[in-house]
């Protein structure tokens, strides 16, 4: 087992994500349920894997006003949700508010506090992408800067590709969480498809990263289990 592996349940049922889960639990240290599941399912499916043991980032990406993202945060606390994010463009008010929210409803639910993670630049964007609305800046000095922020604002840490994660750690610090998505190479299977910034799975823990996230190359493999243990494998030996 690795606890840096996180399984992204990206498919087309909660009956296969449970599935999928159940099959993985003892390889995975978590699984990410994205838009497309909890659209599909809602909160009664990360209700139902919390349930059976598994810890759940919810990856919804909150964006939105103070107010809104603090009770979003509050019903994401509710469902046991051990890792919750929210973007960090929304701005430092927003993500004060995210906080709060965190350890408050947490703390009324007598549960642990979840890990609240900012996302920086989604992995599919590049200098172009965000010279597009309205970024000049290259991408580096971007993520950087977001997760200065982040962590100002009292969040545990950020989404960033593994390419970005010695120049946040150097802002950060070693204790701040980096969750990198989007993991690629000879292992986790070889297509980019729509992620721009990758790198294989122990590459991207020597670079840095707190924990990985793979989809693709696990729950799209003809034997899903044979490709996260061989995931698990590079890990331990890297």
């Amino acid at each position: 087992m690795s606890e840096r592996l996180l399984v992204a349940l990206d498919v087309e049922s909660g009956r296969r994500a449970y599935e999928l889960a159940t099959s993985l639990r003892d390889l995975a240290g978590g699984f990410k349920v994205g838009s497309r599941l909890f659209t599909l399912e809602g909160p009664a499916l990360v209700r139902r894997l919390v349930d059976a043991g598994a810890r759940v980032f919810l990856d919804l990406k909150f964006h939105d006003i103070p107010n809104t993202v603090a009770q979003a945060i509050e019903s994401a606390v509710e469902t046991g949700a051990w890792m919750i994010n929210v973007h960090a463009s929304g701005g430092t008010a927003m993500m004060r508010a995210a906080a709060a929210a965190g350890r408050d409803a947490a703390a009324r639910l007598g549960r642990p506090q979840p890990l609240l993670i900012a996302v920086t630049v989604l992995t599919s964007m590049d200098e172009a992408a965000l010279h597009d609305i309205g970024v000049e800046r290259p991408v580096l000095d971007q993520i950087t800067a977001l997760a200065r922020m982040t962590k100002a604002a009292g969040l545990a840490g950020v989404v960033a590709s593994p390419r970005e994660t010695a120049s946040i750690r150097a802002a950060c610090g070693d204790g701040f969480t980096i969750v990198t998505p989007g993991i690629r190479g000879a292992s986790a299977g070889a297509e980019r498809n729509d992620q721009s910034r990758t790198m294989g799975p122990a590459e991207a823990v020597r670079a840095g990263a707190s924990y990985i996230v793979v989809g693709r190359p696990i729950i799209g493999a003809p034997d899903p289990r044979k490709a996260a243990e061989t995931i698990v494998r590079e890990l331990q030996g890297g």
